[in-house]
């Protein structure tokens, strides 16, 4: 499907709301199987899905960064973890249903507070066609019905993956609407499905800037915000060399173009000529440009000098700016609570008075301490998978996995009382 009509659109949202209901009540080993059964279904078509995740290699690659690109990318390793990330997230237990607390009043009402599915998901994504699977095994644990609108980029691959596993919920005699893919390239269809709050109880966005504002401005439904990933790694006075080189180069290198890379380096003006050569080094061996301030640029000349914009810039590339702090913990907190998004920033250091200030006045959903901020994933945090890193404080903060895809409601149980 080519064009695509607002109508066209409500149906889909009609479709959700009425197969979250079913949904909703799910007995959570038949969820579980389910969600294997589509793992196991995936993995016998990991074919198709490398085929069409390369028609979407080809249309692209003269279009996105190396970094970019590497995102867009299944190859069978990847296709692996997806199947790997839906058993582990069968494994979880099933946020529905739990009594979160419970109280008794004076006049003999018993209160329970429940957890509950929020309804209907949206998700707008862009090049990531993993986030298709994760996002489908997420919400049906957590007894949600599933949006999917992904990008032009990966539109093959997830159309295919979306397939396969829409063909295991047919098997268990699931409502068609329980996952649901938008199939067109059209843009307008996001500006279509922003104004369903009729239909759609939440919107996750997870894509570049220009896509989070788009929904941020015209969404009618509450968002559940997956902002820029400008992430910070601080290497303090008492960090050793060693493990600064190690840790600092990884949050960078491993995957630049994910949004748990560290985009700016800070260091102790102390350190500098003692922690900052060995990492340039490494920075160079893997081709990363670097760019600084004056004092960083006294290492070395040809380092790029930095500018403002630089601190607020999220690469996605293999380029990092490096800042000299001057006057400790402090001051890396105000750089990063100023220049920073929320997401995630690590501190490496041996002193415990200034980890303790650091993890408690940095404002974003994940802090660390001497490990490399690209362990900001739902996976790595034990959750199975996620739909992303929120960076909102409202509803979810930090990743996103089948515990924060629910609310609550409150269950009064009562005698026979009346108010007076």
């Amino acid at each position: 499907m080519n064009q695509i009509s607002e109508n066209d659109i409500l149906k889909i949202g009609v479709k959700a709301k009425e197969a979250s209901r079913k949904v909703s009540t799910l007995e959570t080993n038949l969820k579980n199987k389910i969600i294997c059964s589509a793992a196991e279904n995936l993995m016998k078509n990991k074919k198709k899905i490398i085929i069409e995740n390369q028609k979407d290699i080809n249309e692209n690659k003269s279009k996105l960064t190396s970094a970019t690109l590497d995102r867009l990318v299944l190859d069978s390793k990847r296709v692996d973890a997806i199947c790997e990330g839906l058993v582990d997230i069968s494994k979880l237990d099933d946020p529905i249903g739990k009594i979160i607390d419970k109280w008794s009043r004076p006049n003999g009402l018993n209160i329970e507070k429940v957890s509950i599915p929020l309804g209907v998901i949206g998700v707008i994504y862009e090049s990531r066609p993993n986030v298709a699977a994760d996002a489908a095994g997420l919400c049906l644990k957590s007894g949600n019905a599933l949006i999917l609108r992904g990008g032009s980029e990966s539109f093959n691959s997830s159309s295919m993956i979306i397939k396969i596993i829409n063909e295991t919920l047919k098997k268990y005699k699931i409502p068609e609407g329980a996952l649901q893919n938008i199939p067109t390239k059209d843009r307008s269809a996001v500006g279509y499905m922003l104004k369903m709050d009729k239909y759609v109880d939440v919107i996750i966005p997870r894509g570049g800037r220009s896509l989070i504002d788009r929904v941020i401005n015209d969404s009618k439904i509450h968002v559940i915000r997956h902002l820029d990933g400008i992430c910070h790694t601080y290497i303090e006075k008492s960090s050793d060399p060693d493990l600064s080189e190690k840790v600092t180069v990884n949050a960078k290198m491993r995957r630049p173009g994910i949004c748990g890379a560290t985009e700016t380096i800070l260091i102790d003006k102390e350190i500098i000529s003692s922690h900052l050569p060995k990492i340039l080094l490494s920075l160079k061996k893997h081709n990363c440009e670097v760019r600084g301030d004056k004092e960083i640029r006294k290492v070395d000349e040809s380092i790029k000098l930095a500018n403002d914009e630089d601190w607020h810039t999220e690469y996605l590339d293999k380029t990092v700016s490096i800042k000299t702090i001057l006057a400790g913990v402090k001051e890396a907190v105000s750089h990063i609570n100023f220049y920073g998004s929320g997401h995630t920033d690590a501190i490496l250091s041996e002193d415990k008075n200034a980890v303790r200030y650091f993890l408690d006045n940095v404002d974003s959903g994940i802090v660390m301490h001497n490990t490399s901020t690209q362990f900001a994933d739902g996976g790595e945090f034990g959750m199975g998978a996620e739909i992303g890193i929120s960076t909102s404080k409202v509803h979810a903060r930090g990743p996103v996995g089948v515990a924060q895809l629910t609310s609550f409601k409150y269950k009064v149980i009562g005698s026979g009382q009346i108010r007076p």
